[in-house]
């Protein structure tokens, strides 16, 4: 197991991808832990932002958020100014509030498919949760409960097709596996060969 503090030392030491900000994505199969883990590498980076892409995507739109990012969040931080967007609040299935996220040194954005083909050129590292699909989902279920049984149907689906159109786990700069209470990663095999 490595020490996070290693690994948000070498993210502030890589260059700027996204105006002033390091984007760090931290993508992998729902279920798989990006949320837990997202945080506890945002609090080693001394507790920089942590934009949750279940934010942006809505019950209709379920991988159809990129515009909106692009809009609220990428674009203004490209200008070196804060991102603004309204968080979807999946229970009263509507947009709520604005909130807002300075351009920090680093910012993490965390969800399914937050490597994807259109945000890898802002993205100063992709981290890939090292979970394989039917792991992470029966994990997710767990965690939900039978009552969004019809949900994680629906959404297994969804993501498989997501991924197989534009799959972001070939192009992780470092996959990420749980170990016990800790975590480690290592460059994908493709990267070392």
């Amino acid at each position: 197991m490595r020490d996070l503090d290693r690994l948000a030392t070498s993210l502030r030491s890589r260059p700027v991808s996204c105006g002033p900000v390091r984007l760090v994505a931290v993508d992998g199969h729902a279920g798989s832990g990006k949320s837990t883990f997202s945080a506890k590498l945002a609090a080693a980076l001394g507790g920089v932002p942590v934009l949750h892409l279940d934010d942006l995507a809505t019950h209709q739109e379920l991988f159809e958020w990129t515009g909106r990012l692009c809009a609220q969040v990428l674009g203004p931080f490209t200008r070196g100014e804060a991102a603004r967007y309204a968080p979807y609040d999946w229970t009263v299935r509507r947009f709520g509030a604005p909130r807002t996220i300075d351009a920090a040194d680093v910012v993490i954005v965390e969800g399914v498919g937050a490597g994807r083909r259109a945000l890898r050129p802002y993205l100063t590292q992709l981290l890939w949760m090292d979970r394989g699909a039917d792991a992470s989902w029966a994990r997710g279920r767990r965690r939900d409960g039978p009552g969004l049984t019809g949900f994680w149907d629906g959404w297994t689906v969804a993501e498989a097709r997501h991924f197989a159109g534009d799959p972001s786990q070939p192009f992780a700069d470092l996959l990420v596996r749980e170990c016990g209470a800790g975590y480690e990663w290592f460059e994908p095999p493709s990267a070392t060969a």
